[in-house]
C-alpha cells in the first residue's frame, strides 16, 4: 500500500456526517421556548422566541449542552446556578434545563429519524479503503445513538462525544480536547490529521489543536465566519474537495499556508495591530500594512519609516520644556482611492464590506488584498491590490491596484497621492507633544509622475519620494489625461475613465525613496525621480524581489516537522527581522529599533534588543552585525562624554539611543492610568552597555573577525569595562564591591521606597554580567596580537593597574542570596511586602 500524505480524519457529527443540526435546533427551540414562556408568565418579562439564526448559531451550535445553555441565557441576561448533570428536568438550573433538551431531541429523533450527508459517507468509505484512520468527535451526548440510527457506528475507529468528555473531564469546544483525544486514541499525530467541522467553535478547536487541516463545512452560509475563526479550507459540501483535494493540501497547500499570514475580516479594533504584522520592508525602509484607501484615523495608521531618520522637537509639559527625539513618520506613498460618478471618494470605514481577504506572503514580502465593497447607492466593486518593498533595490516599492465594477457601469475617477503633510501620531500618549517633524521643500510632477521633497525640522534630513503611474483597461495600456495638485508637501494625481460592468482597470504605482543620509547621494529628489523613471514594470520588479528573498530564505529558513504553528511563527519572526534589518543595512548607519520599521512606539529608539537578535545575524549576515556594532562605535565618544557627565570613567552607553548616541530616554513619563506626568528613571538601565559588550563577544566568537575586534570592538569592550570598574564601590566591612543607582531588566522596580532618588543597589543581573564582562576582557586580550593590545592601551591610556583591579572586582562583586539559595533581584528585594496571590 502506498504511503498516505495524512493519517486520519476526525469528523464532527451534526452538520458534517448527519443532518441532525436541524433536529438539535428544533429541540433547542422547543426547550427554550417552553422555558422562556414559563419565565415570562412568572416574571412578567416579554417573551422573545428562540431563533435558529440569532440564537442557535451564535450561542449554542457546536458547544457542549450545558455550555450552550449558559451562553444563550447569558445573552438574554438570565442568571441561573449551574447545578449538576444529575439535576432533574424540573430543576431550574443550567444542567436541569439542558437535560430538558435531551428529552426533546430524542422525541424528535424517534419521530423523524436521521438523514446523512451522502458525500461525507462516501468519503469515509474511501478513507477506510486507503487505510486512513477515521474517528468522530462531537459535543453531543446522543452521538452513539445517532450513528447507530444512521448505520455508521461500526465505521468509526474512535468516538469522543459528550458522554466520553464528561467521563474524562474534557473541555468542550472551542478547546481542542475532544479532537486531540480522538487523535491520541487513533495513535496519529495532529499535524497529519484532518478535522472536519461545520461550527465556528469547532474550527476554533481545530486551529487551537494545531491540526494539519481544519476543513470547514459551511452549511449555514457562514463561510467567512469559519475562515476567520481558523478553517484552512471552507466548502459547502465534502464533494467540493473530496479525497483528492485533501491529498493536495498535504502535498502542497499546507506548505504554502505555512508561508502566509491571512485575515478574512476587517476588525476596526484590531486593525492597527494587523497593520504592524502586515508591514512590508527591506531594511532600508518599512511601510505598515494599512489599506491604500485610508488615511490616519483612530482605526488605521499608515506609516513609512526609514532606517536612521530621527528628528528632535521641544514640547511644553506642565511647567517645563521637554525635548524628545522621534523616529520620523515619512511621506505616505500608499494612497490610492476612487470615486464612482463623481460621488465621495471610497473610504474603507464608510462603505459596506461584503468580503475581504488580506494575505502576506512571507516568502517574498508580497501583501495581497481582495476587497468587495458596496456604496450607499448599492454599487458593488471588487478591488484587488498587491504591494511590496523591493529587497532587490532598497529604494523601490510598487503597488498594483485593480478596480472592477460588479453590478454597474459608471465614470471612475482615480486619485493617487504621495502625502508628506503628516505628523507622528501613532502612539496615543505622545500626541499631546509636538509631533510635526516634516517641512515641505517642493512638490511637483508632470504627466504620469509626481514627487514630494521634504526635510526634517531639526535634523535637516532631506527625504524625497517619487512615483509614476501606468494604467491598463481590460489588459490594454491606456494613456488617460492626468490632472495634478501640488500643495503643502502633498502631490495628488487624478484621472478618470468610464468602465462597463465587469471591466477591469489596473493601476501600477511605482515608488522610489531617497534621503540625504544615503551614501553618495547629493540630491535625493533627482535620484528618486530618475530611479522611478527608469523602473521596470510591477511584475518584473516583483520577479527580481522574489529572487532576492529566495536567496535570503535559503540562508535562514528553519523547517520544523510536526508543529505547523511553530513553523509559521518562526517564519513570521524571521521575515520581520529582515524587514527591519537586512543585508542592505551593512551600508546604513543605524541600529535596530525596538519596534522595527513598523511604528512609532518607543520613538524608534535603539535599546538593548540587539542582545537577542544579533546571534541570528552573526550566523547569516555577519556584515549586518558589524554595521550594528559600528553604529555603537561611531557613538563611543558620546558614551564617554555621558560617563564623564556622571563622574565615571570609560563609556556609558545610553538606555535609548537615536541619531547621535546621546541619552534619549525621557526624563518624565506619562502614566497612562492616571494621565499624569512623573519622573522617569529608566535611563538607569545601564546594563545596555553590558549588552553591547556581550554582542561584541558573540560576534567575535561566531565569526572570528579579528580585524574588527582589533580596530573597533576591543576599544568599546575595554571602555565599557572601565565604566563598570569606576562605578563599583568597595565596602571595607563586607570586603565586597557594590554597584548602586541602577535599574535592572525588571522595570517594575526603579527606586527604593521613601526616596526621591532613582536606582537600586546590587541588581543581580547587572552584577553577574559585570563579573562576566571583566573576565571575558582578558580572554579577548589573550586572543589579540600583543602589538595591537599595546597600541590600544596607549590610545585609550589604559594602565595595567586598572586591569588588575578588574580581576579583583569580578571576584568580589556582591550578590544578594537568601538562606534558601534564591537570588534577589537587588539588595532589599526580600524586604518587599509579599504579593497577595
Amino acid at each position: 500500500m502506498t504511503k498516505n500524505n495524512f493519517e486520519a480524519v476526525i469528523f464532527d457529527l451534526d452538520g458534517v456526517i448527519t443532518k441532525t443540526a436541524l433536529v438539535h435546533s428544533s429541540a433547542w427551540k422547543k426547550m427554550f421556548d417552553d422555558f422562556l414562556k414559563e419565565r415570562a408568565e412568572k416574571t412578567g418579562e416579554e417573551f422573545v422566541k428562540f431563533s435558529h439564526e440569532n440564537d442557535y448559531l451564535k450561542f449554542v451550535d457546536g458547544k457542549p449542552r450545558y455550555k450552550g445553555v449558559q451562553s444563550f441565557l447569558e445573552s438574554r441576561g438570565i442568571e441561573l446556578s449551574f447545578g449538576n448533570p444529575e439535576d432533574g428536568v424540573e430543576n431550574e438550573t443550567i444542567c436541569g434545563i439542558g437535560n430538558r433538551k435531551n428529552i426533546a431531541f430524542n422525541e424528535i429523533l424517534k419521530r423523524d429519524g436521521v438523514e446523512v450527508y451522502p458525500s461525507t459517507v462516501e468519503l469515509i468509505h474511501e478513507l477506510k479503503k486507503k487505510g486512513i484512520r477515521v474517528g468522530v468527535a462531537s459535543s453531543s451526548k446522543n452521538c452513539k445513538g445517532v450513528l447507530e440510527a444512521a448505520g455508521l457506528l461500526d465505521l468509526m475507529e474512535t468516538r469522543v462525544d459528550g458522554l466520553v468528555s464528561a467521563e474524562l473531564g474534557l473541555d468542550g469546544k472551542p478547546e481542542p480536547d475532544i479532537f486531540t483525544t480522538a487523535a491520541d486514541n487513533l495513535g496519529v499525530t495532529y499535524d497529519k490529521t484532518v478535522v472536519v467541522e461545520d461550527a465556528v467553535s469547532g474550527v476554533q478547536a481545530g486551529a487551537k489543536g494545531n491540526f494539519g487541516l481544519v476543513l470547514g463545512i459551511a452549511r449555514e452560509n457562514n463561510e467567512k465566519e469559519l475562515q476567520k475563526n481558523g478553517a484552512d479550507i471552507v466548502v459547502t459540501d465534502i464533494d467540493e474537495i473530496g479525497l483528492k483535494g485533501i491529498e493536495e493540501w498535504f502535498q502542497s497547500g499546507l506548505e504554502k499556508n505555512n508561508w502566509e499570514i491571512n485575515y478574512f475580516d476587517y476588525d476596526q479594533g484590531k486593525e492597527r495591530s494587523r497593520e504592524s504584522l502586515l508591514t512590508i520592508g527591506n531594511g532600508y525602509f518599512g511601510t505598515r500594512g494599512a489599506l491604500e484607501e485610508c488615511k490616519a484615523n483612530k482605526n488605521n495608521y499608515p506609516g513609512t519609516y526609514i532606517a536612521g531618520i530621527f528628528n528632535r522637537l521641544k514640547s511644553p509639559v506642565e511647567d517645563r520644556e521637554i525635548e524628545n527625539e522621534d523616529f520620523v513618520n515619512c511621506p505616505n506613498w500608499l494612497p490610492i482611492t476612487f470615486s464612482i460618478n463623481n460621488k465621495e471618494w471610497v473610504n474603507i470605514n464608510k462603505v459596506k464590506i461584503i468580503d475581504i481577504k488580506r494575505s502576506l506572503d512571507l516568502s517574498c514580502g508580497l501583501l495581497k488584498k481582495t476587497l468587495i465593497i458596496k456604496d450607499a447607492e448599492g454599487k458593488i466593486t471588487r478591488i484587488n491590490s498587491k504591494r511590496f518593498a523591493s529587497m532587490d533595490d532598497p529604494h523601490l516599492a510598487a503597488i498594483e491596484y485593480i478596480i472592477e465594477p460588479l453590478n454597474y457601469s459608471g465614470l471612475i475617477t482615480v486619485k493617487t497621492e504621495i502625502d508628506g503633510a503628516i505628523i507622528n501620531s501613532g502612539v496615543e500618549r505622545y500626541r499631546q507633544l509636538n509631533q510635526k517633524h516634516l517641512k515641505a521643500i517642493e512638490q511637483n510632477g508632470d504627466k504620469n509622475s509626481q514627487f514630494v521633497f521634504v526635510k526634517t525640522m531639526q535634523s535637516n534630513i532631506k527625504i524625497a519620494e517619487a512615483s509614476k503611474i501606468s494604467v491598463r483597461k481590460n489588459k490594454k495600456q491606456i494613456d488617460p489625461v492626468f490632472t495634478h495638485k501640488f500643495k503643502n508637501a502633498k502631490a495628488t494625481t487624478n484621472f478618470l475613465t468610464f468602465l462597463q460592468k465587469n471591466d477591469t482597470l489596473k493601476i501600477e504605482k511605482t515608488v522610489s525613496i531617497f534621503t540625504s543620509k544615503d551614501k553618495n547621494i547629493s540630491n535625493p529628489v533627482n535620484s528618486a525621480r530618475q530611479k522611478v523613471k527608469n523602473a521596470i514594470s510591477f511584475n518584473e520588479l516583483l520577479k527580481k524581489n522574489k529572487i532576492k528573498w529566495t536567496e535570503i530564505w535559503k540562508k535562514l529558513d528553519i523547517k520544523i516537522e510536526g508543529d505547523r504553528l511553530a513553523q509559521k511563527l518562526l517564519r513570521l519572526h524571521s521575515y520581520h527581522l529582515m524587514v527591519t534589518t537586512s543585508d542592505h543595512n551593512k551600508n546604513i548607519d543605524a541600529g535596530i529599533p525596538a519596534r522595527g520599521l513598523h511604528g512609532e512606539a518607543y520613538r524608534g529608539h535603539i535599546f538593548w534588543d540587539e542582545l537577542f537578535i544579533l546571534p541570528f545575524y552573526d550566523i547569516h549576515f555577519k556584515d549586518v552585525t558589524k554595521s550594528v556594532l559600528q553604529y555603537r562605535f561611531k557613538r563611543l565618544d558620546e558614551a564617554r562624554k555621558y560617563a564623564k557627565e556622571y563622574g565615571f570613567e570609560g563609556a556609558m552607553f545610553p538606555w535609548q539611543s537615536g541619531s547621535s548616541g546621546r541619552e534619549e530616554t525621557q526624563i518624565i513619563h506619562l502614566n497612562p492610568l492616571t494621565g499624569k506626568w512623573g519622573d522617569d528613571y529608566s535611563s538607569l538601565q545601564r546594563h545596555v552597555s553590558l549588552a553591547i559588550a556581550y554582542n561584541i563577544w558573540q560576534y567575535f566568537n561566531i565569526t572570528g573577525d579579528k580585524k574588527f575586534i582589533e580596530e573597533q570592538g576591543m576599544e568599546m569592550f575595554l571602555e565599557i569595562c572601565r565604566f563598570w570598574a569606576s562605578k563599583c564601590e568597595f565596602d571595607e566591612e563586607s570586603g565586597k564591591y557594590s554597584i548602586g543607582k541602577v535599574m535592572g531588566p525588571d522595570e517594575f522596580h526603579e527606586k527604593y521606597k521613601n526616596t526621591d532618588e532613582g536606582g537600586l543597589k546590587d541588581n543581580t543581573y547587572t552584577n553577574l554580567l559585570v563579573a562576566w564582562l571583566l573576565k571575558k576582557a582578558f580572554y579577548l586580550l589573550d586572543d589579540l596580537d600583543k602589538k595591537s593590545v599595546k597600541e590600544l592601551f596607549k590610545k585609550i591610556n589604559l594602565k595595567k593597574d586598572e586591569t588588575e583591579k578588574w580581576k579583583d572586582i569580578r571576584k568580589k562583586l556582591n550578590i544578594v542570596i537568601s538562606e534558601e539559595g534564591i537570588l534577589a533581584q537587588y539588595d532589599g528585594y526580600f524586604d518587599l511586602k509579599e504579593l497577595d496571590w
